[in-house]
């Protein structure tokens, strides 16, 4: 029951409707990574590295960290982590895809993610909201099914006044102005 109610403290990162960015500095060891495992996007410093502690103490991890690991990079290689308790080094864990981006110093990374959330922030809202829950739903669905669902998504987008003014930007050779409607 107690490891249910965690991992609603995770899922709710996963379910979010805006994107959540992860910026790692050290060690991210355990529930560490069951909260880097629910951020749609993480990034990591060079001395940071990567550890699912667990099996090295006698545990198996029990609040998603095997579902959502597997989703992030390669079965083989959360496999690899589970098992060996190994610790995966910053470089690697991008190399693996783990990590989107390393950086050298705390504050490079910080001023990093700060500009690639500025960039996030700077698109439509709806869009980005959409997006998330396109890429989240058709996690589970066949290649088919994933197709039709991002053309609903598509078509509910083009519904909107922030998809108007988009077109209308782009058209007029200006940034677009997003209401979030």
């Amino acid at each position: 029951l107690a490891a249910q109610a965690l991992q609603k403290t995770f899922s709710c990162l996963d379910e979010a409707r805006i994107p959540v960015l992860m910026a790692v500095q050290g060690g991210c060891i355990g529930g560490g990574v069951d909260f880097a495992s629910a951020c749609d996007i993480r990034y990591a410093t060079k001395d940071a590295f990567f550890c699912v502690q667990e099996t090295a103490i006698g545990m198996t991890a029990d609040v998603g960290t095997f579902p959502r690991l597997a989703k992030v990079i390669s079965e083989g290689w959360a496999r690899q982590m589970a098992y060996t308790a190994e610790r995966v080094p910053a470089d690697k864990a991008k190399a693996i895809g783990l990590v989107n981006e390393v950086f050298a110093t705390p504050e490079a990374l910080l001023a990093g993610v700060m500009e690639i959330a500025a960039e996030i922030a700077s698109k439509s809202p709806i869009a980005t909201q959409l997006a998330k829950h396109s890429l989240n739903s058709i996690e589970e669905m066949s290649l088919r099914d994933g197709y039709r669902f991002e053309q609903t998504m598509t078509w509910e987008l083009g519904k909107t006044e922030d998809s108007r003014e988009a077109m209308l930007a782009f058209a007029e050779k200006r940034e677009p102005v997003f209401k979030g409607r």
